[in-house]
């Protein structure tokens, strides 16, 4: 068993804890492979009723994947991204199927992978610390690991939004949304986490008693606008539409957008036209694979980490440079479907 994870049974609970708190509990591939280990022993238990799931030290949940690790492969073969990614997938798909229930506690930074393994779980708890985000577009890639799904199930056109702006929704917003089940204060999880050790069965009972009434949602007032700004599904009517619009929030909408990589923009909004389509979340899982591989080998991938994580110049240099650039062919070819000995596959076992 991987360090950065620890895994153990609590009498009928299964307790998996990311431990890699200096890297914001961040996934690699030694983590991944763990924790489907753990959850695959744990499906085949039949004392186990719960998984809890929770991060051991520090301020964040999970702050995604070791995108600097693939961002280094990829400059060279990058067998390392691929590996990672369909290990992720694998147990991102292993966690929507997974038979019994889950509980997660999205106490902190809930980010990219951290979304990834929050969303499948039936229970997914938000309090005053929560910062949940897909900022995927910053260093040129898209919302992944079932992001194409969970998004785009949102009302209006709030997917469109999260998805190209990297958005940082907090807990009462990821309740108001639906993207978390219930607001519970920081300070009481200790005791919950005690009470679904002793007593999994009553897993909804505990967590309704333990939840408050969250602060007004922020996001809620800007749903009209939200719709009416991202209400295209083409890069340049949305920077049009914020451009035009002359509010304060539209003006810093429309900067944070200048900031994205304009390729990663466009590929996140044909994401989310593409994803509705898929029946299972298996093709879901198969669609985002064949993006990511290519996705991750682009140019602005290596740029974007480089400028946001290794350097912190915040300064990228995407190519294109600007959403013109990108045009319909490039973005369809990063959609065609991996051969078939290179495509993604779930587990046997699933």
């Amino acid at each position: 068993m991987s360090e950065s994870i620890i895994a153990k049974r609590e009498g009928r609970t299964a307790r998996l804890r990311l431990n890699r708190p200096k890297a914001l509990h961040a996934l690699d591939l030694d983590m991944v492979q763990a924790m489907t280990r753990a959850l695959l022993e744990w499906q085949r238990d039949p004392e186990v009723k719960l998984i809890l799931i929770d991060h051991a030290e520090g301020r964040g949940f999970c702050a995604g994947g070791d995108v600097v690790t693939i961002a280094r492969s990829s400059q060279g073969h990058g067998e390392a991204g691929r590996a990672f990614f369909f290990h992720e997938y694998r147990l991102n798909h292993l966690m929507y199927t997974y038979p019994k229930r889950g509980v997660v506690f999205m106490d902190g930074i809930t980010m990219g992978g951290g979304v990834g393994i929050s969303c499948p779980c039936k229970y997914r708890i938000a309090t005053e610390r929560t910062v949940f985000a897909m900022p995927e577009t910053g260093i040129g890639l898209f919302p992944d690991v079932g992001g194409g799904r969970y998004l785009s199930r949102l009302r209006g056109r709030i997917a469109q939004f999260l998805a190209l702006t990297g958005a940082r929704l907090d807990g009462a917003e990821c309740l108001a949304l639906g993207l978390a089940t219930h607001y519970i204060p920081s300070e009481r999880l200790e005791e919950v986490k005690r009470k679904l050790i002793e007593v999994p069965e009553h897993v909804e009972a505990i967590l309704r008693a333990a939840s408050v009434e969250p602060p007004p949602a922020r996001i809620v007032g800007n749903y009209q606008i939200i719709d009416r700004c991202f209400a295209s599904d083409r890069l340049e009517d949305i920077l049009d539409c914020l451009d035009a619009d002359g509010s304060d929030w539209a003006a810093k909408e429309l900067a944070t957008l200048r900031t994205k990589s304009p390729t990663a923009c466009k590929v996140s909004l044909r994401l989310l036209v593409e994803s509705p389509l898929q029946f299972h979340f298996l093709d879901e899982m198969r669609l985002e694979y064949g993006i990511v591989v290519r996705m991750f080998r682009h140019p602005d991938f290596i740029e974007g980490v480089r400028a946001l994580l290794i350097d912190k110049d915040n300064a990228p240099r995407w190519n294109p440079a600007t959403p013109e650039g990108v045009t319909d062919a490039m973005i369809d070819r990063i959609f065609e479907p991996l051969p078939p000995a290179e495509a993604w596959t779930p587990l046997e076992t699933q």
